[in-house]
């Protein structure tokens, strides 16, 4: 018997328009979000907060225009929070206390995950019953709770991973840590648990289905997406001017946390490879890393400032703090090359935000960046983690303004691709289908 290509196994949550005229369908009324370890309403760029503060806050805020109320459940880090916050229509944030407010690391949160499935369980107590249709866990963390959530409330679970222990051991970062055999089990549980797995890309998904195995059924594809209103081609001299570089700069940037798995230290390296091979470039290099420590990055916290003056190219290195969504869109823009060196991607938001401002990415060959990045049409893919490799792939780019120029013009229509409604309907899709096969009709809002 002929066995079916992968792809072909998988759903194909693509289009907005793949079932929505099924008669029948259940839509959910009311969802809760589970993002245990960080808060969407905390700033990407340091700390636990990154592209998955950005996919959860961007998906709830079009499943709340499209009729879904969305409740998200985060652990409290604050004594000063309020229990509740409104952050757009239709969606809240409620904030749960599990432990200390403050200085509790992400490896300690199992300790707290009782803690915090009783906080969610009595809010949910203090409703009419069945005010639930839906758990949408994000992270094995927030998975742990929300198959505990799921079965007590007999509601489908739908589960994002986003980084996953196994996918992450197949390639450590130097200096960097595997993650636990705690994580990993509690992963596997949550695989099992799950009536849907959200993958961002077909690689995530072969991955889920490999090394977890995932039922094939259940494992559905969703690109995430780009706010295309914000991140947007819109002249890079202005920018330039707006965020104090020199016009005439050969620009470099790194967006992201600060952390081995993120290897910015490879951009460093490269980047002191580049000026002992073309020291005239010297003069014109600027090397921008935009982004606070995290994780095992905060053992060293100054371990990158303190590389680059031991590589004698701290004088090129420039260190921005992280930013919101409008002033970074200004950093894509000014920047000649967006620079992705990651060990692991589960998709890469960070280069498709670049180049839907018209700027080429040159990205790890990794995880999610695959899909990300067209490579050589919109930027670049490199194989490993050689920093020499990485400087002649930078160099062979930065001095051909004609090539970069046609792979900006090309990263533009490549990041068009991934827009957050399309993101959202095929989220909507993956609800629909949860429930469907748990037999759940909703009809209307009581």
């Amino acid at each position: 018997m002929a066995v079916l290509p992968l792809e072909a196994q998988l759903p194909r949550i693509r289009s907005p328009r793949a079932s929505l005229g099924l008669a029948g369908r259940p839509t959910p009324r009311r969802i809760a979000v589970l993002s245990v370890h960080t808060s969407p309403l905390d700033q990407p760029g340091t700390g636990d907060a990154g592209g998955m503060n950005v996919y959860v806050t961007e998906v709830a805020e079009r499943l709340a225009r499209r009729g879904v109320e969305v409740e998200v459940f985060t652990r409290a880090t604050s004594r000063d929070l309020p229990p509740s916050v409104e952050m757009a229509p239709g969606v809240t944030v409620q904030h749960i206390t599990a432990g200390p407010f403050q200085g509790l690391a992400k490896e300690d949160l199992p300790g707290q995950l009782c803690a915090v499935a009783g906080g969610v369980l009595r809010a949910e107590a203090s409703r009419p019953e069945g005010w639930y249709d839906l758990v949408q866990s994000h992270y094995w963390l927030s998975g742990q709770v929300g198959y505990l959530a799921a079965e007590r409330w007999d509601v489908p679970l739908v589960h994002a991973m986003h980084t996953m222990a196994k996918v992450k051991n197949l390639s450590i970062a130097e200096g960097d840590k595997p993650e636990p055999d705690g994580r990993v089990i509690g992963e596997q549980q949550v695989v099992d648990a799950s009536d849907r797995l959200l993958a961002n890309t077909d690689a995530e998904a072969a991955q889920l289905i490999d090394l977890y195995g995932a039922d094939p059924a259940k494992v559905a594809v969703v690109n995430p997406g780009v706010d295309l209103d914000v991140f947007s081609p819109r002249g890079r001299p202005a920018a330039r001017r707006r965020v104090g570089l020199r016009d005439d700069a050969v620009v470099l940037l790194f967006v992201g946390r600060i952390q081995p798995l993120k290897a910015p230290d490879v951009l460093v390296r490269a980047a002191a490879s580049m000026v002992a091979a073309q020291p005239s470039l010297r003069e014109r290099l600027q090397v921008v890393v935009c982004g606070g420590p995290s994780g095992t990055g905060l053992e060293q916290p100054h371990a990158l400032q303190e590389l680059a003056a031991s590589l004698g190219v701290d004088d090129i290195v420039r260190f921005v703090p992280p930013v919101d969504r409008v002033r970074l869109a200004d950093w894509y823009r000014a920047a000649d090359v967006c620079v992705v060196p990651s060990y692991n991607e589960s998709f890469g938001l960070v280069a498709v935000e670049a180049q839907a401002c018209g700027t080429p990415v040159v990205a790890a060959r990794v995880g999610g960046l695959p899909t990300a990045v067209a490579d050589g049409v919109s930027g670049l893919l490199v194989d490993g983690h050689d920093p020499a490799v990485w400087a002649d792939t930078l160099c062979g780019l930065v001095t051909d303004p004609a090539r970069v120029r046609l792979m900006s013009q090309a990263a533009v229509g490549h990041a068009a691709r991934f827009g957050w409604d399309a993101t959202a309907d095929a989220t909507l899709e993956v609800y629909r289908d949860a429930m469907a096969s748990r037999g759940r009709l909703v009809v209307a809002a009581p």
